[in-house]
């Protein structure tokens, strides 16, 4: 089992991963910026993407929506090197060489999921901050920061926060390990009935309308979710009540939840959806394009054979 998760078909899957959805993130991150500032900024008014876009660039210049990009892009990269490294290795050991079932993906992309959220998510934590940083917000409460860079945002936190915020929305991200385990095992469910038994590569626009569909179901089942991890990693939250420190995460979670519902109805448990989803699903349908066009051009250049990849 060990000679097959630690395999170079395992790493060949998780530096293309990383490499797609960085390339993918950088073209689309003005819409994940449109998207953060939704979910953490109560004050602000739910428009469409454009006009959250509009006003970002009025108020805060011109590359406003790529700010904090650098540490965004450094931790998705060992975000999803970690995460496809983990579902192929382990996907590879789990079936040697038998075909996959849905099942099958959902049980080893929520286990690849937990792995990835252990490892990454103090990356998460501070490039959630330096990305919010010098931000105009139309709530008055959230206090403004003033990091120099990762090392000393990291420095600070644990010096200011303790070593424990560095995970904080630890907890619903572990929830949320169903996002991409639900969109892995879709995307490797479309991807067997779209070759119905013939080893062939998928056309490019196959590969993007089942990456986007995957991205988009996944997206929407996990919403509220997602919410509630953006503000826990901001670190605001303890504002909520003076009691909040002392509850638990999974009681954390409901307080906020129920506070935003109270709020902004059920509604608000949804917004920035429009942004999200808009972003989300070009950036995963373009990141599977790219993850299978340089996994499938690097075994051929290798020599490598790719067939049993395929059965899977």
């Amino acid at each position: 089992m060990s000679f097959t998760v630690f395999s170079y078909e395992s790493l060949v899957h998780a530096v293309s991963g990383a490499v797609g959805s960085v390339t993918a993130m950088t073209i689309f991150y003005p819409l994940d910026t449109a998207r953060l500032r939704l979910q953490v900024d109560d004050h602000r008014k739910a428009k469409s993407t454009p006009a959250i876009l509009a006003e970002i660039v009025k108020e805060e210049g011109p590359l406003a929506p790529y700010r904090g990009w650098f540490p965004v892009i450094c931790s998705l990269w060992c975000s999803n090197f970690v995460y496809f490294y983990c579902f192929h290795g382990l996907k590879a050991s789990w079936l040697r060489g038998k075909q996959s079932a849905p099942s099958t993906d959902l049980i080893i992309g929520l286990a690849a999921g937990v792995v990835n959220v252990l490892i990454t998510t103090p990356l998460w934590v501070v490039s959630t901050r330096l990305k919010l940083q010098g931000s105009k917000f139309r709530n008055a409460d959230i206090r403004p920061t003033n990091y120099s860079g990762i090392l000393d945002a990291f420095v600070r936190i644990i010096h200011d926060d303790g070593v424990g915020a560095l995970w904080n929305g630890t907890f619903p991200s572990l929830l949320l390990v169903l996002n991409p385990a639900i969109q892995f095992m879709i995307y490797e469910g479309l991807k067997r009935q779209l070759r119905r038994g013939v080893l062939r590569e998928l056309l490019s626009i196959e590969v993007f309308i089942i990456g986007a569909v995957a991205k988009a179901a996944a997206t929407v089942a996990t919403y509220p979710l997602q919410i509630i991890q953006s503000i826990l990693r901001f670190g605001q939250f303890n504002e909520l009540t003076p009691a909040s420190k002392l509850l638990s995460s999974l009681r954390t979670i409901k307080s906020l939840l129920v506070n935003r519902m109270r709020k902004f109805g059920v509604l608000g448990l949804f917004k920035g959806l429009e942004a999200k989803l808009l972003q989300t699903v070009l950036t995963a349908a373009l990141m599977f394009l790219l993850y299978e066009k340089i996994v499938n051009c690097t075994f051929r250049v290798m020599g490598l054979n790719n067939i049993q990849y395929k059965k899977r």
